[in-house]
Parts: C-alpha cells; sequence; structure tokens
C-alpha cells in the first residue's frame, strides 16, 4: 500500500521533472539567458508561488539542468566505453569520442548550456564539478588501462613546461606521467573543441563528411595522447 509520503515524494518528483521539461524547452527556443521561472510557471499553468517551492531561484533550475545534461552525457561516454570493452584502448577512446559527438548532436540546447556561452549573471557552483568530470573520467582510465597494461608512447614536454606538467599529473591524473597528464589536457579541449564546432555550425561548407572525418580527428587525439592502435 502506497504511504501518504510515499505519493507526495512521487508527485513532488513528476511536478519536478515537468517543470525541467519545460524549462529544456524554453532553453531550445529562447536560450539560457532568458530562462524564466515565471514564465515556465505560466507554461505549466502553476502560479510562481508555487513553482518556487520546488527552484527558490533561476539559478536554482540552470543548475539542476546542467547537472543533468552533464550526467545524460557522462552516461553516453561510460555506456560506450562499457560497449567497447574488449577492444583496444586506443579503439575505446575513439568509441567514446563519439558517443559524446552523438550526444551533442542529439541535445544541442544541453550541450550549448554546458559548453556555449557563459549565461550572464550565473556562477556554477561545486555540485556541478563532479557530473561535468564524468566524460574526462571515462578518458582518463582509458589511459590508466593502456599504461598498466601496455604503456603509452610519450612525447617529452619543454623544460619550461615541466613544472606545470608535474603538478596536472598530481592533481589529475595521479600515478599518470606529467606529460600524459599535458597530452590529455589537449585532447580533452580539442575533443569538445570538434564537437563544439559541428553542433554551432561552423563547420558548414568546410566538412561534409562528417561522420570519417570525425573519426579521423578522434583517432588522432588518440595517437596524441599515446595510445597505439592494432
Amino acid at each position: 500500500m502506497t504511504t501518504p509520503q510515499g505519493a507526495r515524494a512521487r508527485a513532488r518528483m513528476e511536478v519536478t521533472a515537468a517543470i525541467k521539461d519545460e524549462a529544456r524547452r524554453q532553453l531550445a527556443a529562447e536560450g539560457a539567458a532568458k530562462l524564466s521561472l515565471r514564465a515556465v510557471a505560466r507554461e505549466l499553468g502553476m502560479v510562481s508561488s508555487a513553482l518556487y517551492r520546488y527552484f527558490p531561484s533561476r539559478d536554482d533550475l540552470l543548475t539542476a539542468l546542467i547537472i543533468d545534461a552533464y550526467d545524460s552525457l557522462g552516461e553516453a561516454a561510460e555506456a560506450a566505453r562499457a560497449t567497447a570493452a574488449d577492444v583496444a584502448p586506443a579503439q575505446r577512446w575513439v568509441a567514446v569520442c563519439e558517443a559524446v559527438r552523438r550526444w551533442a548532436l542529439a541535445h544541442p540546447h544541453e550541450y550549448a548550456l554546458i559548453y556555449g556561452s557563459p549565461v550572464p549573471g550565473y556562477s556554477a557552483p561545486e555540485t556541478t564539478i563532479t557530473p561535468a568530470a564524468r566524460v574526462a573520467l571515462v578518458l582518463i582510465g582509458i589511459l590508466r588501462e593502456a599504461f598498466e597494461r601496455r604503456g603509452l608512447a610519450r612525447t617529452p614536454v619543454p623544460a619550461e613546461l615541466a613544472p606545470e606538467a608535474r603538478r596536472m599529473a598530481d592533481e589529475l591524473v595521479p600515478g599518470l606521467p606529467p606529460e600524459v597528464a599535458v597530452a590529455m589536457a589537449a585532447a580533452w579541449a580539442q575533443l569538445f573543441g570538434l564537437v563544439g564546432f559541428e553542433v554551432f555550425g561552423q563547420f558548414k561548407g568546410v566538412v561534409e563528411d562528417r561522420d570519417r572525418f570525425f573519426r579521423h580527428a578522434a583517432a588522432q587525439l588518440a595517437h596524441g595522447v599515446g595510445l597505439v592502435f592494432p
């Protein structure tokens, strides 16, 4: 038998989901900067004061949407890694990169929310850090496995970069060499640069066969971090 508390919790979850769904529709139509709690409440037939019981401010709603987007993207990356568990690390890397691209193309407005222009007046809280790291942790895990089993081809860093490289390795990829930390940071930026260029239309008139282009580019990123294809 359903308890009153259980029914209330389920009802709250349903209303919260409806609020976020409507907010995503507004993101697609107006952009994050114009997201309005009053507009969301109006579309849902709620009074603003009722909606504030779920999200006290626009920033709270934005944070919830950002966390959902990062988690959804992270789940796609983790699923791709699991599906490619039986192939070489370099091939697994490419599979994860392609999953990131597919997710971004399927969710362009959510991608823009987390990797597009900053929302004026909004500062992301620390609660977004862990979800934001999920894709990076998947890729770092692939590098760690390759390093422990087969080793990685490493490109020496210039002497003037060595202290920064050691700091990055200690803080971001403990147990991996400094050269790998530098290569990983560069590959991370290039991956989302490639995806962002496609999502935001920068490849129009430049790259036509984008599937094959991206696969090749992801393989180049794998080479750059020291992964070797069989």
